[in-house]
């Protein structure tokens, strides 16, 4: 993994956090921990984040090669990942996500944690494929699937791993809206402006009266889940 798997710029009091591992864009341990830095920095000089994968790839979920650890390092990772989508689901600035590509597993669950999410036109898949390769989704995933996704996609997404286009996932409620790859940086770029220039103190106490009930009820409960979902055989061979 190159160390500049998670890049960080400030731009016009946006925080652009880039990931760009050269390859799928697997969340690790290490991934997770650059990202929490980069969200600590953007807390004290940012007025809003972007969160933007690197072109082709948004994220394709938990790195493989650590879920093939062991129970302890699936425990681990996956807890790891339910408390970064918990934190950028409560983040007190705006975060707007940019779609670049295929985004998988925990990938969708990133976008489903953030602001708003712009997408990237294109051959790209976009869903909790969680079941389909095996692996039960943890409550985490569940309950923000049920807060950001459609009523008429929530069996079909998180049940029957269902995958959708980028168009669809529209629909779907992984995405807000689609633009031209070439576009997708200005345009969510825009958006994070747009947003930063709301007023930070009646943005952040409205969020966390919309989302906090949601977040404690989740973090009451993750780790737990997380342990039960690997040791009560819930997770098949990956």
């Amino acid at each position: 993994m190159p160390s500049d798997a998670v890049q960080y710029e400030l731009a016009d009091g946006v925080a652009i956090v880039r990931l760009d591992d050269g390859k799928a864009n697997a969340i690790s341990p290490d991934i997770v921990s650059k990202i929490h830095t980069a969200l600590d920095r953007a807390e004290k000089e940012a007025r809003s984040v972007l969160l933007a994968g690197r072109e082709g790839r948004f994220s394709a979920g938990f790195d493989l090669s650590v879920m093939r650890g062991g129970p302890d390092q699936v425990v681990a990772l996956v807890s790891a990942g339910g408390e970064l989508a918990l934190r950028i689901y409560g983040f007190p600035r705006p975060v707007v996500a940019a779609c670049t590509g295929h985004a998988l597993a925990m990938g969708a669950i990133l976008l489903l944690s953030a602001d708003a999410r712009i997408g990237a036109e294109g051959s790209f898949k976009i869903g909790l494929n969680e079941v389909a390769i095996g692996l039960a989704l943890p409550l985490f995933g569940v309950e923000l699937a049920r807060e950001r996704l459609s009523k008429r996609h929530l069996t079909r997404a998180v049940e029957t791993a269902e995958l959708y286009t980028p168009a669809d996932a529209v629909d779907a409620g992984f995405l807000d809206r689609v633009t031209s790859a070439d576009a997708l940086i200005d345009e969510a770029r825009g958006e994070a402006q747009r947003l930063g220039e709301l007023s930070a103190k009646a943005f952040a106490g409205t969020k966390k009266r919309l989302r906090q009930a949601t977040i404690d009820r989740i973090g009451k409960v993750l780790k737990q889940d997380v342990e039960n979902m690997v040791r009560g055989s819930e997770l098949d061979s990956l």
